[in-house]
């Protein structure tokens, strides 16, 4: 079977899994793989743009030590430290994200879980902005209970973000202190909650292809709604300091597989769009549908929000209007 068929196939129902030969993906030409993802896009998902903002509502001395993040203790990055941010600094960033037609705001907070009284300073936040603002709000807090998901639903939180960042088999060699399946458990508690569920991962960390293909068939099975794809700026301080950039086209191939394997999901871009030609162009034009937009966590934003509506809409591709 050819990838343009495959395409044809998804588009009348097809599902990829487990069992399916996936070195098709890795196999065939690059354009004709770009040209069927942008085909499934269209038919899923359309031509609407979603773009999120976040804001780091917590930074550094994160006890765990995922390989590639500049706010673990273990790591000597020189990241800025500091306790939640106060209310009217988060509202304000929500409504100036708002006001620039952004689609989704979400509070992002450093270590394993986020309790006691910043959660409930975090809960506050969001109580505000759902009654001062209209767009949808996510959160980022770690390793939440069905407890604490629950209220965060209730004080208007629609989509939960939790990255898997990997395969299964290559999980321990990016991070030792806590495991790939309470990644899993956690997306678990957010789909029983009726969220959002928001997971991807990050590629250039030294993993085989295989393995970005199986994150993608692992996403899949868990019935992920949003897929934010990373791509690794190596940070010096880091155990992956030394790491070479993908190159884009290895990039527009992941990301064009997985919209094969994630056909409905909202494939969106996040850290790493400098390494992409116009801030990601060709990446929308082979599969992607959504996108981080404005300041990225610790990383550096290639984009404004107004350069990336200027773009989508030369791409003829719409976006919320503001």
């Amino acid at each position: 079977m050819d990838i343009r068929t495959l395409a044809e196939e998804i588009m009348e129902g097809r599902r990829i899994g487990r069992r399916d030969d996936l070195e098709l993906f890795l196999e065939c030409g690059l354009k004709e793989l770009g040209e069927g993802a942008d085909r499934i896009r269209s038919r899923f998902v359309g031509e609407r743009v979603d773009l999120c903002s976040i804001i780091n509502g917590r930074s550094g001395r994160c006890p765990e030590d995922c390989k590639y993040c500049a706010q673990s203790v273990h790591h000597h990055t020189g990241c800025e430290v500091y306790e939640f941010l106060p209310e009217e600094t988060i509202v304000n960033a929500c409504r100036l994200n708002e006001s620039e037609g952004v689609d989704r705001f979400s509070i992002v907070t450093s270590g394993r879980a986020l309790t006691g009284e910043e959660f409930e300073k975090a809960l506050h936040a969001f109580e505000t902005m759902h009654r001062a603002c209209r767009i949808d709000l996510c959160a980022s807090m770690g390793f939440l209970t069905a407890e604490q998901l629950h209220r965060l639903h209730q004080a208007g939180v629609t989509s939960y973000h939790h990255n898997i960042e990997t395969s299964r088999r290559y999980f321990p060699h990016v991070c030792t202190t806590h495991t790939y399946e309470q990644k899993v458990e956690t997306l678990k508690l957010v789909k029983a909650e009726g969220m959002c569920a928001c997971s991807g991962g990050i590629i250039g960390m030294g993993e085989t292809w295989e393995d970005r293909l199986d994150m993608a068939v692992s996403l899949a099975e868990l019935g992920i709604d949003s897929i934010p794809l990373n791509v690794l700026m190596p940070i010096p301080g880091t155990p992956l300091e030394h790491l070479q950039p993908l190159k884009e086209d290895d990039i527009l191939r992941t990301i064009a597989f997985f919209r094969y394997i994630n056909p409905e999901a909202n494939i969106r871009l996040a850290a790493g769009r400098a390494l992409l030609t116009n801030d990601g162009e060709y990446a929308f034009r082979s599969g992607a549908s959504a996108s981080i937009t404005g300041d990225m966590l610790t990383t550096t934003a290639c984009a404004t929000i107004r350069s990336d509506r200027d773009m989508l809409q030369r791409l003829g591709r719409s976006v919320k209007p503001i």
